[in-house]
């Protein structure tokens, strides 16, 4: 399994109150994990400046990544941008 990175902007102007964005965040992860069974979320931190969300996620091949972002930016997400990680130590080794 490969890792990634998703950094994310959410779209604020779908939700007007603290409580509607918290359940339009769990309907997009019970969407995503339902749909996308294979990935595995290792970490999501909410973050202060140009992206409000940063996932750590574990999945076998691209495609099922690019299936996950798209439902969430169907959910609420403004925008997503994917980066594919490697351990520094296994990039080191790989030179």
């Amino acid at each position: 399994m490969s890792t990634y990175v998703i950094l994310g902007k959410f779209a604020v102007m779908l939700f007007g109150e603290p409580k509607e964005f918290k359940q339009l965040t769990d309907d997009a992860m019970v969407k995503v994990k339902a749909e996308c069974p294979s990935i595995v979320w290792k970490y999501s931190f909410a973050t202060l400046g140009h992206y409000d969300v940063v996932d750590v996620i574990e999945a076998p091949e691209p495609k099922v990544v690019e299936k996950a972002t798209m439902l969430m930016r169907a959910y609420g997400y403004h925008s997503t941008e994917v980066l594919i990680a490697t351990r520094w130590m296994d990039f080191v080794e790989s030179l």
